[in-house]
């Protein structure tokens, strides 16, 4: 039987992160969460939970990601983020996996994702696979913004999905936008891309379309249109301020934005 480690890492998390936990019980035999200096009660919520709790400074997703597993206890390594859960179907898949050796060195799950309270089956967002359950002397997390599971050798796939909990209003959904295109153009800055006005004009409409037509779209209602055009505006932002970065100008940061916010 696989002992595995849970582990994830949070930013005033209070709202979500009891239900991540929760759905945690009898998978995981461990459970690290690292911080990234809280001012509400996420801590004291993932120790009643039985977590061990670590502090540090975030400075890219994938490297707080994998300081978890460091400090993990076990060879396999379950990442979850505070704003997912474990579906019912997803608990009896991991529960199996763990009465058995495993054939696979890493796991994909499929993630079902709900914006403004409505489950996304469209608009690029489904089907999404997330290899999330891995050895770690097999696996690591890569990518400072969208960070990833760079696995060695063939990725199994469990059944059930992993529910996550996106966004619960407009202003928290324009909030990420702000502080995640930020992000996006601060990477592509120190990756050394140089062109920006094409992209920034063009690529937006080109976003919507391709969300709305080809990704199906116009099937999620109105959260649909609400996605393909908040979209179209992070690729619109982010362009902008590589600009600025190319003309010497310094971008602020803003604080990641609480879920729910207002």
């Amino acid at each position: 039987m696989p002992a595995m480690t849970a582990t994830l890492i949070s930013f005033n998390e209070a709202l979500d992160l009891p239900r991540a936990l929760a759905s945690l019980a009898g998978i995981a035999d461990e459970i690290i969460l690292v911080d990234s200096g809280s001012s509400d009660q996420t801590c004291e919520i993932a120790r009643t939970f039985g977590a061990r709790v670590y502090a540090r400074k975030l400075d890219s997703f994938d490297e707080q990601k994998n300081y978890a597993s460091s400090l993990a206890s076990n060879d396999w390594i379950f990442s979850i983020d505070c704003d997912q859960e474990l579906s019912p179907e997803l608990r009896s898949s991991m529960l199996a996996w763990k009465q058995q050796a495993p054939s696979k060195n890493a796991y994909e799950i499929p993630l079902l994702s709900n914006y403004l309270g409505g489950w996304i089956r469209h608009s690029g967002w489904y089907p999404e696979f997330r290899t999330l359950l891995f050895r770690r002397d097999k696996g690591k997390f890569v990518g400072a913004l969208h960070e990833r599971v760079d696995a060695q050798g063939p990725v199994g796939r469990l059944n059930g999905h992993l529910f996550h909990y996106t966004i619960r209003s407009l202003a928290e959904h324009r909030a990420k936008l702000e502080a995640m295109s930020t992000l996006a153009a601060e990477d592509m800055f120190a990756r050394g891309r140089k062109s920006w006005c094409p992209a920034m004009i063009f690529a937006p409409p080109w976003t919507i379309f391709q969300r709305l037509v080809f990704q199906l779209g116009v099937l999620d209602g109105r959260r649909g249109w609400l996605i393909a055009w908040y979209s179209a505006i992070h690729i619109y932002l982010k362009f902008r301020k590589l600009g600025r970065l190319l003309a010497g100008e310094k971008l602020a940061h803003r604080s990641w934005p609480s879920p729910g916010e207002t």
